[in-house]
């Protein structure tokens, strides 16, 4: 363990039942939630930890964000959104503290690093971005967690920015958006990368990304099924299942994958993957069936997907232990996220989980 983590570890473990780690009134204590039929009560304490928080850090080259894209968003609600993405103390203390939010962990707001062309560039930004990041946490150690940003288009630099993220600056693992300029993570290119994150037991997040590879055909006059409604969960959720048809958890079966928004489709599709992976000649053999990949190596979070059936779908399709809490801020409200995470019918080892106890063991916070 490095001194930035011991020091942050020491921190945490120290700082818990302060103010600064209460945040507000809405925070759980084990056992507590029973003579509430499983369901926090008003004066319940339970810890929330989101991993899924956007935020735009300072001194990139790169510029552009996934709210500049052809999807027809309302400018009143971008407005509302690039005044939150930068901030850090104003806007967005103050909502964690309304909505009883112990933690967010931050990264860095589509496209990141990944639309960018130059590799030194994308280097050097993420860099920048990871330094930026870092001091944020450094600030406000029982708030914040960080997942850094990997420049992908050099992976050998990626691998010296991983190693450098985790052991000098105590991030809590990785966000890529979505594919690299075309290239997926699936890519031969990458092994090292993954070789990398199952050395460093760190956990990569795999999220949308604004950028689309290619006309589809399907998208076309139709704008609103570019982003959120439809092609970001499709093409993410693609996206990880090239990561398990490549055969990256077979070489690398100690590797993490995360992805948002209930699973981008993958758990309920788990019963058709592993009937229809018998009738298939896959490129890559497979030792497992796509099941076992999905409840080994990828969790999911409930980032924007706020409904008690699709989290009952959810938890048993992946398990328990591979459910995590997000709220996708500023995209989505924290009062709608906190309240559907407080309301879902879960026992209260179960919400504790789901809150924070996945989170804390998959991103070692």
């Amino acid at each position: 363990m490095s001194a930035a983590q011991w020091t942050r570890r020491k921190v945490l473990n120290t700082a818990a039942g302060t103010a600064a780690l209460a945040g507000a009134s809405a925070l759980t204590a084990p056992g507590v939630a029973e003579a509430h039929g499983g369901r926090p009560g008003p004066h319940d304490r339970l810890r929330i930890i989101a991993i899924e928080e956007a935020i735009i850090l300072p001194g990139l080259i790169t510029q552009g964000t996934a709210l500049n894209g052809a999807i027809p968003f309302k400018p009143e609600v971008t407005a509302e959104w690039f005044k939150r993405l930068p901030d850090v103390t104003e806007y967005r203390l103050a909502d964690m503290d309304a909505n009883g939010v112990t933690m967010q962990v931050l990264s860095l707001t589509p496209p990141g690093v990944q639309m960018q062309p130059d590799a030194a560039i994308a280097v050097r930004d993420a860099q920048v971005a990871n330094d930026a990041l870092a001091a944020v946490i450094a600030a406000h150690p029982t708030r914040f967690g960080g997942l850094a940003a990997l420049p992908l288009q050099d992976p050998r630099a990626a691998v010296r920015e991983a190693r450098r993220a985790i052991r000098d600056l105590g991030m809590a693992g990785f966000l890529v958006n979505g594919h690299t300029n075309g290239h997926y993570l699936d890519e031969p290119q990458f092994r090292p990368v993954w070789a990398a994150l199952e050395e460093l037991g760190a956990a990569l997040y795999l999220h949308p990304t604004p950028a689309p590879t290619g006309d589809w055909g399907l998208l076309k006059d139709r704008p609103e099924l570019v982003g959120p409604l439809y092609s970001w969960a499709a093409e993410t959720g693609g996206h990880a299942l090239r990561v398990v048809l490549g055969g990256v958890f077979d070489d690398f079966p100690g590797a993490r994958l995360i992805v948002g928004h209930m699973g981008e489709f993958l758990p309920y599709m788990i019963p058709r993957l592993d009937v229809q992976i018998r009738n298939i000649n896959t490129k890559v053999p497979l030792k497992r069936k796509p099941s076992d990949y999905l409840t080994r190596n990828i969790a999911v979070t409930t980032s924007g997907v706020m409904d008690d059936n699709m989290l009952q779908a959810a938890i048993r399709s992946v398990g328990i232990d591979n459910v995590l809490f997000a709220i996708d801020y500023p995209f989505e409200r924290s009062e709608q996220a906190v309240g559907f995470l407080r309301d879902a019918s879960l026992s209260p080892g179960h919400r504790r989980k789901i809150a924070s106890g996945n989170a804390e063991r998959i991103l070692k916070l």
